[in-house]
């Protein structure tokens, strides 16, 4: 019951919070939830270096700290300066100074026979979490080629953190329903049941087909002249794949816990364990719904007359 009234506490008013900050504070190319990115990317990164560290591949708290955090922060620097002519340098520029510090820091280690796993240990951390974030960072950046410009860039990350809570909540309340016999399908997340599944899907579909109703304005098929519901098919297609990409995060992030022997990444959420436990399918879902909404509703990808 306990910890039924803290998810619903994190929903009322942790769900408003966001909402608010992105609608409110949109200035400086979103740069508040753009600071919260690369905070939870941060702090997320540490989690996951006390995983990688239960299988020795050791890396130091600070340095998963600045790696997690230096993708999403070179991304924000780039959509936010890119009229600056070395500004477009960063990505190469952050791509080889992060190699190049990960083989020489280790270089002058006396423990030499673990080299290989400190090096993995830095390139997992890089990617996981720190690139993954990246596509909320650029979310937020879709401004910077349209005409209604901040608000356009607002309503496209609301409505992604909708259709990731939307799954999570229905996933979640359809399983306890009706989940008790059809549970134990996916090994590594026992608890997990097929009616649950069906009702996260089926929460992220509908709140996909709702955009494109409430949000015309952004949401507007690139192939709307094919076929007619086109716009209809293609929120519904768009919040499909934002919700498998969420389950898919949440039980890779299992695995993650399981391999290390780790119940919870930590502790700093109440309801929800750490930050790692609650951005898991938020990072793995941000990717997915930034390429299908480029290719279904991008105005630069319209190609069709």
């Amino acid at each position: 019951m306990k910890k039924l009234t803290q998810r619903l506490l994190i929903f009322f008013f942790g769900v408003p919070f966001f909402i608010v900050v992105i609608y409110f504070l949109p200035y400086y190319n979103h740069l508040c939830i753009n600071l919260i990115v690369i905070i939870f990317s941060s702090m997320g990164a540490v989690e996951f270096s006390v995983m990688l560290s239960a299988k020795n591949l050791k890396i130091s708290k600070t340095e998963a700290a600045i790696l997690g955090a230096l993708p999403p922060l070179t991304v924000y620097f780039i959509g936010s300066f890119s009229h600056v002519p070395v500004v477009p340098l960063l990505i190469p520029g952050l791509i080889g100074i992060v190699l190049s510090w990960l083989f020489i820091s280790r270089i002058f280690s006396r423990a030499l026979g673990s080299f290989i796993n400190r090096l993995a240990a830095g390139l997992a951390v890089l990617l996981y979490l720190g690139i993954l974030m990246v596509w909320i960072v650029r979310m937020s950046q879709f401004q910077n080629h349209l005409e209604n410009g901040s608000e356009y860039s607002s309503i496209l990350l609301i409505v992604f953190l909708c259709l990731v809570f939307a799954c999570d909540s229905m996933a979640w309340a359809i399983g306890k329903l009706f989940g008790k016999n059809n549970r134990g399908i996916i090994p590594v997340s026992p608890n997990k049941s097929i009616a649950g599944f069906i009702g996260g899907f089926a929460g992220s579909t509908i709140a996909g087909i709702g955009a494109v109703i409430i949000f015309p304005n952004v949401f507007t098929p690139v192939y709307s002249d094919l076929f007619p519901g086109a716009g209809l098919i293609s929120g519904g297609f768009l919040g499909l794949m934002c919700g498998m990409s969420a389950v898919l995060g949440d039980l890779g992030e299992s695995a993650l816990k399981r391999s290390s022997g780790i119940k919870d990444s930590g502790s700093v959420i109440p309801g929800r364990g750490g930050v790692l436990d609650s951005i898991d399918s938020i990072s793995l879902a941000a990717p997915g719904f930034y390429l299908v909404f480029s290719l279904l509703f991008d105005p630069v990808m319209k190609i069709i007359p």
